[in-house]
């Protein structure tokens, strides 16, 4: 099936329709054209694409994959956007997903995994990989401010949320890079960071595509117990990298979550039951 302008709209959204913006789309694909489905990399809130660039999207090229990562609105070099919402970033997802060549596998980051999830009702995707997932909640908010109170204040009350580097990454990764990479983070809108703790969870996916959770028990920003629940949403269990930091794509053992995504996908997973 071609997926390159197959998507769902609810009837309400056709009354309230999303204001077009500029997105950034970076993009590494094979130099032979082959049949893999392409990869649509979705970062969290204050990545963007850059985050996919750095390792894996020259990775799951030199394997064969098409790979495209995206920089929801207000974030890396897509337009501002200062009054976003969830649903603005879906729509991002969505446009740029029924832009590609062939029906896609959606992979989000963070909070990022959140608007795949919400993508997923909308676009039918060939499957799907939820990265260190944050789908938010008051929970999510708890833990936050147990493991850093003095950055996740501010989001309470409106103000950016910051992440330290000893959340985003393992003791591996050299500081240098540690430190160049925390000081490229921007920040997500207020009103999508709200509704992260308080909005609707995501629909059911058209079609039941495959999803494949994974990410590390020593996650300082997402709790072992939140990966377990999100993985039992699609009826899996969570694949998990001890050892590393909150931003699998760029820690210093980056190649082993990728090289999993990619031998999961090449055993072509089934549709989930569910």
């Amino acid at each position: 099936m071609s997926g390159e302008r197959i998507r769902i709209v609810r009837s309400w959204e056709w009354a309230r329709p999303e204001r077009p913006a500029r997105r950034e789309v970076l993009a590494e694909v094979p130099e032979l054209e082959g049949t893999k489905p392409p990869l649509l990399f979705v970062p969290g809130f204050g990545h963007g694409a850059w985050a996919f660039a750095e390792h894996w999207l020259g990775h799951a090229a030199s394997r064969g994959f098409p790979a495209y990562a995206l920089s929801l609105r207000g974030h890396g070099g897509s337009a501002p956007a200062p009054e976003a919402t969830l649903r603005s970033y879906t729509h991002d997802v969505v446009q740029a997903a029924a832009s590609l060549p062939r029906q896609a596998v959606l992979v989000g980051h963070g909070a990022g995994a959140r608007v795949v999830a919400h993508a997923l009702a909308r676009y039918p995707a060939r499957a799907a990989v939820l990265v260190a997932p944050v789908f938010g909640g008051w929970g999510t908010l708890g833990a936050a401010l147990r493991r850093n109170p003095l950055g996740t204040l501010p989001a309470v009350v409106g103000g950016r949320l910051r992440l330290s580097r000893r959340q985003l990454f393992s003791r591996e990764l050299p500081d240098g890079e540690a430190r160049r990479y925390a000081a490229r983070l921007g920040r997500a809108s207020r009103r999508a960071q709200w509704q992260l703790l308080t909005g609707r969870q995501p629909e059911p996916a058209v079609g039941r595509p495959p999803v494949l959770v994974l990410g590390s028990p020593d996650d300082r920003v997402v709790p072992a117990a939140a990966l377990t629940r999100a993985a039992r949403r699609y009826a899996s269990a969570p694949l998990l990298f001890p050892g590393m930091g909150h931003d699998l794509m760029l820690d210093a053992r980056w190649r082993e979550p990728i090289d999993a995504i990619l031998d999961w996908l090449e055993k072509d997973p089934a549709p989930a039951v569910r």
